[in-house]
């Protein structure tokens, strides 16, 4: 479905002119029709649907999920054909990460070695400010062809597969599972070169999602949460870099750049799909084999988290990952 939908909504964005233009933030040579993202929107909320009317999802995921998640998505969709100010943007993600934590009963338990924390209320303050930053930072690292679908495609299925090993229900490996599959028939169209770019529309919705999918298996697994952050560490940890990197400059945070260590290398290496490759290549050499020995021993969940993001980071900041533009 998501392979068809891309198919259709690039016939309709170049029909329309919604292309992206290229300028000097630009990693990408020729206008390409951009929101593609609509059609992994589209596909993935409808099958989860058809999960709750077939009663194999239950009613509070999907909310916590599509409900937000289109909220999230659409609000990307008008940025793509105009840009909307960062407050409105900021405001809906708020809302949507509210709303998810609301329908899932707030931040689920975390577990550190043998200790296990409960936030209260205070849980809905980090869980708004990780659904957030998950959310936003796929749309800082949707950057060149194919790294963004290749990377929200892995995580989810992978976050699926561990899942399944840590004795979690079918509810969130479907969901999960369906998700994946709606990037994989995205990443068809977006794999390099390009043929069409998932725009805001997409980036934030999978952001959300991954966010939110990583919460629900929280629920039943106390180091779930840690697990999806080794998962996505290249993504967490070259936004986050960059970031703060960016801002001990006392550069503009949300100001357009090229300078997180993805595009520093797809300039070095003059290529896209190198640069994606090598992502995907340290997430099932590296990333993967950590999240699955945390997986079978929890107790060093938090270790193996640091273990997992520190030659990560340590590479993010040799590629790059927030050095000042010349």
């Amino acid at each position: 479905m998501a392979v068809l939908l891309t198919g259709g909504v690039r016939k309709i964005a170049l029909s329309m002119q919604v292309l992206d233009i290229p300028n000097s933030r630009s990693s990408h040579a020729v206008p390409t029709p951009r929101g593609g993202g609509l059609a992994t929107v589209l596909a993935t909320t409808a099958v989860l649907g058809v999960l709750v009317w077939l009663d194999r999802v239950s009613l509070n995921v999907f909310m916590a999920l599509s409900v937000g998640a289109l909220a999230v998505a659409t609000v990307g969709f008008l940025d793509d054909r105009r840009p909307l100010p960062a407050r409105i943007r900021f405001t809906v993600h708020v809302i949507a990460a509210i709303w998810a934590l609301a329908w899932l009963g707030g931040l689920p338990p975390l577990r550190f070695g043998e200790q296990v924390f409960t936030f209260g209320w205070g849980g809905y303050v980090l869980g708004v400010l990780g659904i957030v930053w998950t959310l936003n930072l796929f749309n800082f690292m949707d950057g060149i062809d194919g790294i963004a679908g290749s990377e929200a495609a892995f995580v989810a299925a992978a976050g699926a597969l561990l899942h399944h090993f840590s004795g979690g229900s079918p509810e969130a490996i479907l969901a999960a599972s369906v998700f994946a599959a709606g990037c994989l028939g995205f990443l068809v169209w977006n794999w390099p070169p390009a043929k069409i770019f998932m725009g805001d529309v997409g980036s934030g919705y999978m952001g959300y999602i991954i966010a939110v999918l990583a919460l629900i298996a929280a629920r039943e697994n106390p180091v779930a949460l840690l697990l999806w952050v080794i998962l996505g560490g290249v993504f967490f940890v070259d936004a986050t870099v960059t970031l703060v990197r960016r801002v001990w400059r006392r550069e503009s945070f949300h100001q357009a750049h090229r300078s997180h260590a993805y595009q520093w290398l797809s300039r070095r290496w003059k290529s896209h799909r190198r640069v994606t490759l090598a992502v995907l290549g340290i997430n099932l050499t590296w990333l993967f084999p950590c999240a699955l020995f945390a997986t079978w021993k929890p107790a060093f969940a938090g270790w193996m988290t640091v273990v997992a993001l520190l030659p990560v980071t340590v590479a993010a900041i040799l590629a790059g990952a927030g050095r000042a533009e010349a």
